[in-house]
């Protein structure tokens, strides 16, 4: 199965799969009931966006290899933490089920969190690909974002 990272407000590509907006805000202008139609995303994910400082921070002056590779480094704490860290957990279990991307309104893709989310979720998948969903949804349960009754088929 594939994770892609696209730019949201795009065209689908064939077997996409479930588009995740990974932004703070959604798009202006737009109602709600539009959001997938209109290919922004299917689900809006904003805990996995970076933070409001730190989009500040990075739109203040343009990139370069130095600022990049700190933005870097605060983005990869800020996943850190515990909401963002099951939300990741649980992507990389089901990018072994199914296809999915995750998605932006950034134009370059390779200075966009995006591509950072992209290779964490990998290298979460690649950690524990058989343990990934089952640690996902005990953290989820201990942390009571979801109920210990809700039942989740894994096939």
């Amino acid at each position: 199965m594939a994770i892609r990272v696209v730019r949201l407000g795009t065209a689908r590509e064939p077997e996409e799969g479930l588009r995740i907006g990974t932004v703070r805000r959604p798009p202006r202008g737009v109602r709600k009931t539009e959001y997938a139609r209109r290919n922004y995303f299917d689900v809006w994910l904003p805990e996995l966006a970076p933070s409001a400082p730190l989009v500040s921070w990075a739109l203040s002056e343009p990139f370069t290899p130095k600022r990049w590779a700190a933005y870097a480094r605060r983005y990869r704490r800020e996943m850190l933490k515990p909401a963002s860290r099951r939300l990741i957990a649980l992507l990389a279990a089901l990018s072994s089920r199914t296809n999915f991307s995750v998605g932006c309104y950034c134009e370059d893709e390779s200075r966009c969190h995006r591509s950072l989310l992209k290779q964490l979720l990998i290298d979460g998948a690649r950690k524990r690909p058989d343990r990934c969903l089952d640690n996902a949804t005990s953290d989820l349960v201990a942390s009571k974002q979801i109920s210990a009754a809700t039942e989740i088929n894994v096939y």
